[in-house]
C-alpha cells in the first residue's frame, strides 16, 4: 500500500489545497452566474482526489481516467484540468454512456441527472475499484464513497465521506483529507 509519511504528506496536502483553492478563486473571477463556480471547484476537488487515495495495489495504468456519467455540469472545465499530470500520470477525461463502460475508470462522478438510478448505478459499480463520487444530496449515506455538499447559497463546498464503502472495495482515504471531511455512516 502507497502511504505518505510525515512532512512529504502535509506539503503535498497545502500544496494540494493551494492549487484548488487558486483554480477556484480563477473560476470565481472568470464565472457570471454561481452554478459556473459552484462547479470549478467541484470539478477541481475531482481532479485533486486521486492523490489521496489509496489502492490496494498500484495502478497499472499510466494514465488516470476520470469518468463522468450522466450529463456534465462542469462543462469544459475538466478538459482544462486533465492537461496536467497527476502524480506523474497523464489524464483523461471521459464521458460515459453506461455502467459497463466504467472498467477503465478510477474515479467515476455520478451526475444529478441520474439521481433516480442512483440504487441501480452503485450496484453495477460495486464490483469494480472505482471510487464513486457525486454531488447528489444524499449520495454518500445512500451508499457512494465521496459527496461533494453544498452547504447553501455562496458556502464552501464540504466533502463528505463513506469510509465503509470505500473499504469494501479496498479503497483507503489519506489521513489529512479525512481531517478535512466529514465522515459518514450509512
Amino acid at each position: 500500500m502507497n502511504l505518505f509519511v510525515g512532512l512529504t504528506s502535509v506539503a503535498r496536502l497545502v500544496a494540494s489545497l493551494a492549487l484548488v483553492c487558486g483554480l477556484a478563486l480563477s473560476a470565481l473571477a472568470l464565472a457570471q452566474t454561481g452554478p459556473v463556480a459552484e462547479y470549478a471547484i467541484k470539478s477541481a476537488l475531482l481532479f485533486k482526489l486521486p492523490q489521496f487515495i489509496y489502492r490496494p495495489e498500484p495502478t497499472r495504468e499510466q494514465t488516470l481516467v476520470i469518468c463522468l456519467l450522466g450529463s456534465n455540469p462542469f462543462g469544459a472545465v475538466p478538459d482544462k484540468l486533465a492537461s496536467a499530470p497527476i502524480d506523474g500520470r497523464a489524464v483523461k477525461f471521459q464521458k460515459l454512456s453506461g455502467t459497463t463502460e466504467a472498467k477503465v475508470c478510477e474515479l467515476v462522478f455520478i451526475a444529478r441527472s441520474e439521481s433516480g438510478n442512483l440504487e441501480t448505478i452503485l450496484r453495477q459499480l460495486s464490483g469494480l475499484i472505482i471510487v464513486t463520487v457525486s454531488d447528489i444530496d444524499g449520495f454518500a449515506k445512500s451508499g457512494g464513497m465521496v459527496e461533494f455538499s453544498l452547504g447553501g447559497e455562496g458556502s464552501a463546498v464540504n466533502i463528505l465521506i463513506n469510509r465503509k464503502a470505500a473499504q469494501k472495495q479496498h479503497l483507503e482515504f489519506n489521513a489529512q483529507l479525512l481531517r478535512l471531511a466529514k465522515a459518514i455512516d450509512p
